[in-house]
């Protein structure tokens, strides 16, 4: 399975990256939003793990763009958890909601639970 990861700290794309190719993802890394949706304009992905504060193109931006191509599930990742912030996930449609710092256990579990109740 196919998953574009969108994340501007180096170091944190890193660590994920390998997290979800361990277990079993096939994983592509933009590190901001702008390669972000180049990346998405030219793949086809089975999940889209979004991080909101990113440069050039924000990750609401870019949500707003995924969603006007389609309904490919979004996973964000924030550090952010203002009621604000979760409430505007909701309406821009995410599939689930990620507050940093967290194990990468966690996020392969979440990455598998959405998966499967997109199918």
């Amino acid at each position: 399975m196919r998953v574009l990861l969108v994340e501007d700290e180096p170091e944190t794309a890193s660590l994920l990256a390998k997290g979800l190719s361990e277990a079993s993802y096939a994983v592509d890394v933009a590190l901001n939003g702008m390669d972000g949706r180049r990346f998405i304009e030219s793949g086809e992905y089975e999940l889209i793990i979004l991080d909101v504060m990113l440069p050039g193109l924000n990750g609401w931006q870019l949500l707003q763009q995924i969603r006007k191509l389609g309904d490919t599930p979004v996973l964000l990742l924030t550090t952010t958890d203002g009621i604000e912030d979760r409430l505007r996930g909701l309406e821009l449609h995410e599939d689930d909601y990620l507050l940093k710092p967290f194990a990468v256990s966690e996020l392969v579990k979440r990455v598998r639970k959405v998966l499967r109740r997109k199918r």
